[in-house]
């Protein structure tokens, strides 16, 4: 067995420590906007759809440049600065619409650093432990996502319900996730063989496959049937949960999350990618339909343990399936594509899910996204696949 590479732990305490900055401002963003800023459940809707697909539309140009460029931490530490210094942007605004600005800014920092840091875990890494390696990554990102709203919780605790204060400090792990990155991660070193080239040009282009464009179509179904998680903020409010508590529903999801990721990254190494995001799909389906039953802070939290089993099924399999069916010399611009078409889905499923919330109910919105895995998955089923390779048939590769 491989050991796994000293510079995909760096990367995976990075994300960490960036999503305990990140959290601690959206555990408590959509109460802020709804309570203090008095926007509605569609303007929360937009301002998230906005935000997370400006994110991954922005990684298709920070992939296809450090493609271009054979260098990537330069990308990735330039996204992370971004990002640690717009948290301050939220603890000031004084509107929904500065909000909107700083969610933007934040997001743009996001996409810029996310598909080189995803091509940097697949350089690193030998095949053999790929899954593991993107499944380990991503469980520590989430453990960050899950500290980041129990220190909220705690502020919010200790400084009676100030969200500015808590957003303040927001920027402090933020800024030691980019002193981390710039001076703890040696590159691995890029042979460039070849004239550089446009990566996104049509000769380049022809070169990615029908199964990475297979990949590509099942990440935005799979968008589609999840809508922001914002709303499941919302969901815990309504129940009556108390406001300095309902980040603690996010630390419930990620825990699950966090501990579902990397054991669901290595079984991807040994079976058949169909089968688990089938069984993806059939757990945010659950989660969905729990979630609309009722707003019972307990029934609640069986909805949002179950999203976060479904996160840990698909997220890192989804990127070990991009990795794998991308030449290594397109991997940025591959996860840029990839993202790029999610985030399209991502603004769709976020505003429609507000629309649905604010005129039908909570339960309607999670019925439809209920109804969309439902479809999802029959669509799942139905065509030819490509293969991974632990599926019968032709490998991809």
């Amino acid at each position: 067995m491989n050991p796994m590479p000293a510079g995909v732990w760096i990367l995976g305490l990075v994300s960490l420590l960036m999503d305990i900055s990140s959290e601690m401002i959206h555990s408590l963003l959509p109460m802020f906007m709804v309570t203090t800023l008095g926007a509605s459940a569609l303007v929360v809707g937009l301002v998230e759809g906005l935000a997370e697909s400006t994110a991954l539309i922005v990684k298709i140009f920070s992939g296809a440049l450090s493609d271009y460029l054979g260098k990537r931490k330069e990308l990735a530490v330039f996204g992370y600065a971004l990002g640690a210094l717009t948290k301050p942007l939220f603890a000031m605004a004084p509107t929904a619409g500065v909000v909107l600005a700083a969610r933007l800014l934040d997001r743009v920092g996001k996409g810029v650093r996310g598909a080189p840091r995803d091509a940097m875990v697949a350089d690193l890494t030998p095949p053999q432990i790929r899954g593991a390696a993107f499944g380990l990554r991503q469980s520590l990102d989430t453990v960050g996502a899950f500290l980041g709203p129990l220190l909220a919780v705690g502020l919010m605790l200790l400084w009676s319900n100030d969200f500015r204060s808590v957003f303040a400090v927001a920027a402090i792990p933020g800024l030691a996730a980019v002193a981390l990155l710039a001076w703890g991660l040696r590159e691995p070193a890029h042979r460039q063989t070849d004239p550089r080239t446009n990566p996104i040009r049509r000769e380049n282009l022809r070169r990615l496959s029908g199964a990475y464009w297979w990949v590509v179509g099942v990440g935005a179904v799979f968008t589609l049937a999840r809508f922001s998680e914002a709303f499941l903020v919302l969901r815990a409010q309504q129940g009556g949960v108390p406001m300095a508590l309902v980040p603690l529903v996010m630390v419930t999801m990620n825990v699950i999350y966090a501990l579902a990721a990397y054991p669901f990254g290595k079984l991807s190494d040994r079976m058949s990618h169909r089968k688990l995001l089938a069984l993806g799909l059939v757990v945010l389906m659950a989660a969905d339909l729990v979630l609309a039953f009722n707003d019972h802070w307990t029934i609640v939290l069986v909805g949002v343990a179950l999203w976060g089993v479904h996160m840990g099924i698909t997220q890192g399999l989804l990127a070990t399936m991009v990795a794998e069916v991308a030449p290594a010399d397109l991997r940025g611009t591959a996860f840029g594509f990839f993202n790029l078409v999610s985030g399209c889905a991502v603004l769709l499923a976020s505003v429609v899910a507000g629309v649905l919330w604010d005129r039908l109910g909570a339960s309607v919105t999670f019925y439809a996204g209920a109804s969309f895995c439902a479809i999802a998955l029959a669509a799942l089923t139905r065509p030819i696949i490509p293969s991974s390779p632990h599926d019968p048939g032709k490998p991809v590769r």
